[in-house]
């Protein structure tokens, strides 16, 4: 069973989260009204910090599956297992937030198969139901319960998405990278570095993100720019630290490293 989910928790700190739009808002209503939640939004923006800081504010618990090709209904509902004394049954972590009211977050849902995203069809709509047929349980969700799934578009329109018929069932919510000062702050806060550093880097961040049209096929994400402050907060030097966490994740392309590692001399004179 490969299924990475997190713990059944509330947290108890508040998971820093800096809002660009009305996402926190449109959410909240969202939840309110038991409508299932589509965030979208290129690698490392913020979706993750999102749906832990609205589980924050809402005091849900949050349970948080990463989706893969092998994922089956099986994984995300539950089975039985054979112990010493017989079998018994283990609910998956969707049950797990169907039966509890928790947020069930899937993380790049479009990497789970198909008949496994079929299963989430009448949790999405009036009935918010979950037939558990191993059982004979028809579940209904407790109040509080949520589903939240999220994806990529610009790196699945190569490869897969999700069918109109489940992209109807949601409320999209477009992401994407913060704006410039903003971005500069989440880096100050989450690193520790000094606003300079943190500047210099989101100005690296955004010339490397124009190489995307240039075969880039993933532009450096807040998160590899946090990486990249943390090492350089530990002593590294900026430019290497730009490299190990920024550049070399990003690709293995001669040229494209080459392009990469001159605008970072470029940026760090």
């Amino acid at each position: 069973m490969h299924l990475h989910k997190s713990a059944d928790v509330v947290t108890t700190c508040e998971p820093f989260y800096l809002p660009s739009g009305q996402e926190v808002a449109v959410f909240g209503q969202c939840h309110a009204n038991n409508l299932a939640v589509m965030l979208k939004g290129p690698t490392g923006c913020g979706k993750t910090r999102f749906i832990e800081h609205m589980a924050w504010q809402l005091k849900r618990p949050l349970i948080t599956v990463a989706c893969h090709d092998d994922l089956s209904a099986s994984d995300l509902i539950g089975r039985y297992l054979i112990r010493h004394d017989g079998t018994v049954w283990q609910d998956g972590p969707l049950t797990t937030a169907v039966r509890t009211g928790a947020i069930c977050y899937l993380d790049e849902v479009v990497e789970a198969r198909q008949d496994t995203i079929v299963v989430l069809h009448s949790l999405t709509d009036y009935r918010r139901m979950l037939p558990i047929d191993k059982t004979g349980e028809l579940l209904e969700a407790a109040p509080g319960f949520q589903l939240v799934v999220s994806y990529n578009p610009g790196y699945q329109r190569m490869l897969k998405d999700l069918k109109p018929s489940t992209r109807q069932r949601f409320v999209a919510m477009d992401l994407d990278f913060l704006p410039f000062d903003h971005e500069v702050t989440v880096i100050e806060r989450e690193s520790g570095v000094d606003h300079a550093t943190a500047h210099a880097l989101v100005s690296l961040a955004q010339r490397l993100r124009k190489l995307q049209d240039r075969g880039l096929s993933e532009v450096p994400s807040t998160r590899l720019l946090i990486a990249a402050a943390l090492l350089f907060k530990g002593g590294i030097a900026i430019k290497q630290a730009c490299y190990n966490a920024v550049v070399s994740p990003l690709s293995d392309d001669e040229f494209l490293v080459g392009a990469m590692q001159d605008l970072i001399d470029a940026t760090f004179v």
